[in-house]
């Protein structure tokens, strides 16, 4: 085997730079002369600075209530006809819904889903999410049954659990 019949390499050799005048590299090793970006660490401050001015970010006045918005608790809403396309006699709650892909799976795990009235069913199914009153009369009224159902804890719910558990 000799060397000059081995394949090339994919990968280039970095540049050794800073090593002595000769190597095209050498002295400043590609920085230039003086300045901040010829330091050794070569920081310029973050990305909102400004060159030294006053930031737009303080220059404008404090705003009260506009932190981060409150998420809010409304319900994915599906309609009885939705629920048509699962199978006859199955159970309808968060995953089966989720699986026959009539709910997103982020969506319905953060708000929930309630089902309401409008449509009609084919077949008798039993219920583990919220329903209205409209949707409860008419899941009755095609044999099906309403499953008390579990409600979806907010995160104070979740600390507070936690925090009894910890005890």
């Amino acid at each position: 085997m000799n060397l000059d019949k081995l394949p090339k390499s994919k990968k280039k050799q970095a540049k050794r730079v800073g090593r002595g005048i000769a190597s095209g590299r050498g002295k400043t090793a590609g920085r230039g002369t003086k300045g901040q970006k010829a330091r050794s660490k070569m920081s310029i401050a973050h990305p909102h600075f400004e060159g030294g001015q006053r930031p737009l970010f303080k220059r404008l006045p404090y705003r009260r209530g506009k932190g981060n918005s409150k998420i809010s608790k409304k319900p994915i809403i599906i309609n009885l006809d939705a629920i048509n396309l699962l199978p006859k006699g199955s159970t309808v709650n968060l995953e089966s819904l989720i699986k026959h892909r009539i709910v997103a799976a982020d969506d319905a795990e953060i708000y929930g889903v309630k089902v309401l009235g409008d449509g009609n069913l084919t077949s008798s199914y039993k219920f583990e999410v919220k329903t209205s009153k409209s949707a409860a009369k008419k899941i009755e009224k095609a044999g099906g049954q309403i499953i008390k159902w579990q409600s979806i804890k907010s995160n104070t719910e979740k600390k507070e659990e936690k925090k009894g558990n910890n005890r």
